[in-house]
């Protein structure tokens, strides 16, 4: 079976799990129907349980699906605690279904594999040993990727049913009301686990800071928990950001961010009250850098700044370039602090950010946004997801959806070491070509042909040379030549949904 992005998907687990291959990045207007969550009446006035030995032990059963949420980062403590003693206590055929996986949680889950106690797993992405352990089959069912829209979008449909959320956060009273801005362990916005928090069976607290009752503002509240438990320590803060957010200082990338600038600043959104999305990298920090100058330059305002937000993005706020920050998660300890004492900073929860089946997500009022890429093809799909040596070794994150705004751009290098970034064919397809308006890289622009109005806009863009695809990816090439195929077996170790719930790729076994 092929889909409209001509990827090859494979029909024996196509037709077993009822999938329909991607159509269109236009998901129209369909009525849906959404799920509840079974809901077991409190009337008590106090949820907190003596360990994490006894909630698992109340709650969790085999053939669950159980979920984590990922707004610690590299500083989660919670994850490693829980599996540990579900493990330990024998517990066969899990789904596990977090928001993501970071690096941290990596040994444990294969352990869980090993034994039996994790056999299935819904992830919007996956990095390191893990991913190289999946990508080798070490997983007995393929793992579903799926973006943080998709998967609020999966939990509300009912495609995902979590019987068992566990979330750590940095502070809760004896009934559940929680937040992530007060609290040793601050990590700010939850918009993750507030999807859990809604829609679990069983929702259980984690946390080292048992508060006065009742404890406000609450994004988590007492009506959604079922179980709250004190942990020595729920988490470090200081590795919120850890990898993910840098300053700058290579050539390459600011050279990248200035031309990302000149993109943005001459196309025709560029006015006041346009909406923007940068991500966490070092060239897309510097991007912001140079914005916030060209909007002092040009007095202009954006209306709000979405997605997972940074200091410098918060910095805009104080600076009132921004009107609004909508945060559905921090991704460093300046961004998680400044939700705790400003009012326009707003904590959204995944499906207002970018559910494609609700009545308005914020990616659809997006005006510009900047992405990257492992790689991108001669026909603008982009990947993100698997390396060169097609290991899994990335995420879906918020890509597909933000990439539904006006002007979508993908800021990447030309070539990274001896790797074409630009290339033929991705190896794996997650951001279809359609919903990409402009290629940056250090040589130079691509833009696709759909986007006529943006062929004209920027056919004279000052000190940016502007190429077609095809030309940038021969560049690439003539630069470190053709790599040799890579192999695979027939085995798919996972697939890829689009935004809408339909499979855009599958990715197949590395043959060793």
């Amino acid at each position: 079976m092929k889909n409209s992005v001509n990827r090859d998907l494979p029909d024996d687990l196509m037709n077993k799990l009822n999938y329909e291959g991607f159509k269109t990045t236009d998901i129209g207007q369909p009525t849906v129907q959404r799920v509840a969550p079974k809901v077991r009446v409190t009337t008590g006035d106090d949820k907190v349980v003596d360990s994490i030995e006894t909630v698992v032990k109340k709650t969790v059963r085999d053939g669950m699906t159980i979920s984590f949420h990922h707004h610690f980062r590299n500083g989660d403590f919670v994850f490693n605690k829980v599996m540990r003693i579900i493990i330990d206590a024998g517990i066969k055929n899990l789904t596990l279904a977090p928001s993501s996986l970071t690096g941290v949680m990596n040994d444990i889950v294969i352990e869980a594999i090993k034994k039996g106690t994790i056999t299935n797993i819904t992830s919007s992405g996956m990095r390191g040993s893990l991913g190289d352990f999946v990508s080798h089959g070490g997983l007995k069912n393929p793992v579903i990727f799926r973006s943080h829209g998709n998967r609020a979008r999966a939990i509300e449909h009912g495609d995902i049913k979590i019987d068992v959320a566990f979330l750590g956060v940095p502070n809760a009273d004896k009934l559940g009301n929680a937040n992530g801005m007060e609290g040793d362990a601050v990590f700010g916005s939850l918009g993750y686990a507030l999807m859990d928090a809604q829609y679990a069976n069983n929702v259980v607290l984690l946390t080292d800071n048992i508060m006065p009752y009742p404890n406000t503002p609450a994004s988590i509240k007492q009506t959604q928990v079922d179980y709250v438990v004190k942990v020595d320590k729920v988490g470090d803060p200081d590795k919120i950001g850890s990898g993910a957010t840098r300053f700058t200082k290579d050539p390459k990338e600011l050279k990248i961010a200035s031309m990302v600038n000149d993109v943005i600043v001459n196309s025709p959104y560029f006015k006041d009250g346009f909406s923007f999305q940068t991500g966490s990298g070092g060239a897309a920090l510097a991007v912001t850098r140079y914005l916030r100058q060209a909007m002092i330059d040009n007095q202009i305002k954006a209306s709000f700044a979405l997605g997972g937000i940074t200091k410098p993005t918060t910095d805009l706020l104080e600076e009132g370039l921004v009107r609004r920050v909508m945060d559905v998660q921090d991704f460093d300890k300046g961004a998680a602090e400044s939700m705790h004492h400003n009012p326009n900073q707003q904590e959204i929860d995944a499906s207002w950010y970018a559910d494609p089946d609700n009545k308005g997500a914020m990616v659809d009022q997006l005006d510009v946004v900047i992405l990257s890429a492992l790689e991108i093809d001669t026909g603008f799909n982009v990947n993100v997801m698997t390396g060169s040596d097609g290991v899994i070794r990335g995420a879906v994150g918020g890509h597909q959806d933000a990439a539904t705004a006006k002007l979508t751009i993908i800021s990447a290098p030309l070539v990274r070491g001896r790797i074409a970034t630009v290339v033929p064919k991705v190896t794996t397809n997650v951001t279809p070509g359609d919903s990409v308006d402009v290629l940056v890289t250090e040589y130079g622009i691509a833009i696709n042909p759909k986007r006529q109005d943006l062929v004209k806009a920027f056919a004279h863009l000052p000190g940016v040379p502007v190429y077609s695809i095809e030309e940038l990816q021969q560049m690439a090439e003539a630069k470190v030549g053709k790599p040799k195929p890579l192999e695979f077996t027939d085995r798919t170790v996972a697939l890829v949904e689009y935004r809408d719930g339909t499979i855009i790729d599958a990715i197949h076994e590395v043959k060793d």
